[in-house]
């Protein structure tokens, strides 16, 4: 993997149960603020990784997958309407 990779799956290994984040956030907290998008491919092409714990920064679910996104994040606890995240304290990462 590349360091970008790496530091992105090290974020997103970070994540618990629970824990939503946005792609910006990953691609901060990888140390490279602005590659939201990447982090998008990033998901998009690694198997194993929690992308469900993931949404868009308006709380907006995989338009391919909302289905499964949704089933998953609610089985953890995370609030979901109409393909999005009901954002509270307990939803994001570190606030608890």
């Amino acid at each position: 993997m590349t360091s970008f990779e790496e530091s992105v799956a090290d974020v997103l290994a970070g994540l618990g149960v629970g824990d939503v984040v946005t792609y910006g956030e990953v691609a901060v907290e990888a140390g490279y603020p602005g590659a939201a998008r990447a982090v998008g491919r990033f998901l998009a092409t690694h198997e194993g990784q929690p992308w469900w714990r993931v949404v868009t920064s308006t709380g907006r679910l995989v338009p391919q997958h909302t289905e499964e996104h949704a089933r998953r994040l609610r089985a953890e606890g995370v609030r979901v309407e109409d393909g999005r995240v009901i954002w509270s304290r307990a939803a994001r990462r570190g606030d608890q």
